[in-house]
């Protein structure tokens, strides 16, 4: 009779608490998950057969019943003004996109949580292309891992990544047992030990998983509104219609309560004739009155196939003042990595569409030219 073989478990995929059970599933003391993290994210070693203050025995014994496996690198592009893109390989011909924003004292990764994105909100790139499958924590984490290699992360004291977003591909609240783990690793000692606040999640306003992150863990929230009436987020984020703006305005408040003390991030992408009037802007002063927050203005970022385009420099120095005349606090982000389609929305990837939506906006597009 032939041995059953053994499942190796991915350890990428295990937050600090399950790699301690882990560990001590196979015989061993917890803080042997406390070594293995330093090797994993503070040492940026995968080699079992490294980790030289694990006894053979146990480094043999890992070989056998675990691995640490993640996405490999398909492609690195770097633009001319100093961001990165990866391409990293999820398997079976998919692919998802990572981003680093390099700026004075601070580095922000962009991090995906999904192979596509199941929301379709009609000015986003990555929506346009359909949605495939929710990421394991492992390519999650993974893309943190091979960004921080690729950047030298810590590498003579310096840390290159200061900031992680969760704003690359997918809704990451429609992953949340995937992705609760990695912000876990992310603000871990024993992992990358960010602060609260240099971890963000984004949302377009899944109600459900703002209180579950609420419970969950200590980390900052930006929530993509971009529109300030439900009539235009009905067009512009289709969730609208199952979470209206006074649902989700309530669950911002929530948020802000007890531990977190801290304002809401509002992300409003600026579409020439469609959100950027001077009436949309005082509505949004109404609404963001209701809860603390501030306001991050994003230009709108074109990518084939849309009707869109962005608002004129003028419109959005209008927009930006009216807002700051009500005394809230408005931030026009700016561009970065555009001639690598690495800009805020324009993230795709390269992957196969379950939804068939990626089909039919291009018969679409097709028909009105």
């Amino acid at each position: 009779m032939m041995d059953t073989p053994v499942r190796q478990q991915n350890l990428l995929d295990l937050g600090p608490a399950a790699m301690a059970d882990w560990f001590e599933s196979i015989g061993e003391r917890g803080f042997r998950a406390q070594q293995l993290l330093k090797w994993i994210y503070h040492q940026g070693e995968l080699d079992f057969s490294r980790m030289s203050n694990l006894s053979l025995k146990l480094r043999e014994q890992l070989q056998h019943q675990a691995n640490l496996e993640l996405p490999a690198t398909l492609s690195q592009q770097t633009s001319r003004d100093g961001t990165v893109k990866w391409l990293f390989d999820v398997g079976r011909g998919n692919a998802i996109e990572t981003v680093f924003i390099p700026e004075h004292g601070r580095g922000t990764l962009c991090v995906s949580s999904q192979v596509g994105c199941a929301l379709n909100c009609s000015f986003c790139a990555t929506g346009a292309q359909g949605f495939n499958r929710n990421l394991s924590t492992s390519e999650i984490i993974g893309q943190v891992w091979q960004a921080a290699k690729a950047l030298g992360h810590e590498r003579n004291g310096e840390r290159k990544i200061t900031n992680v977003v969760m704003m690359g591909m997918g809704e990451p609240l429609l992953n949340l047992d995937a992705v609760l783990p990695a912000l876990q690793l992310m603000r871990d000692d024993l992992g990358y030990g960010l602060a609260s606040r240099r971890v963000t999640v984004s949302t377009a306003g899944l109600i459900p998983g703002i209180d579950e992150l609420n419970k969950q863990l200590d980390v900052a929230l930006a929530v993509s509104l971009h529109a300030p009436v439900d009539e235009l987020r009905n067009e512009l984020v289709p969730l609208n219609k199952k979470y209206p703006i006074a649902e989700l305005i309530a669950a911002c408040n929530r948020f802000v309560q007890g531990k977190h003390k801290r304002s809401i991030t509002f992300e409003y992408t600026l579409i020439d004739g469609v959100n950027d009037h001077p009436e949309h802007a005082r509505k949004l002063i109404k609404l963001l009155r209701q809860v603390p927050s501030k306001l991050n203005l994003i230009p709108f970022n074109p990518f084939p196939g849309t009707t869109y385009r962005c608002s004129t420099p003028e419109r959005i120095d209008r927009f930006q003042q009216i807002i700051m005349q009500g005394n809230i606090i408005a931030t026009v982000r700016k561009t970065r990595g555009d001639d690598i389609d690495a800009a805020c929305g324009q993230l795709a990837g390269d992957f196969s569409d379950r939804t068939r939506r990626r089909e039919r906006i291009q018969m679409q597009w097709q028909a009105s030219v």
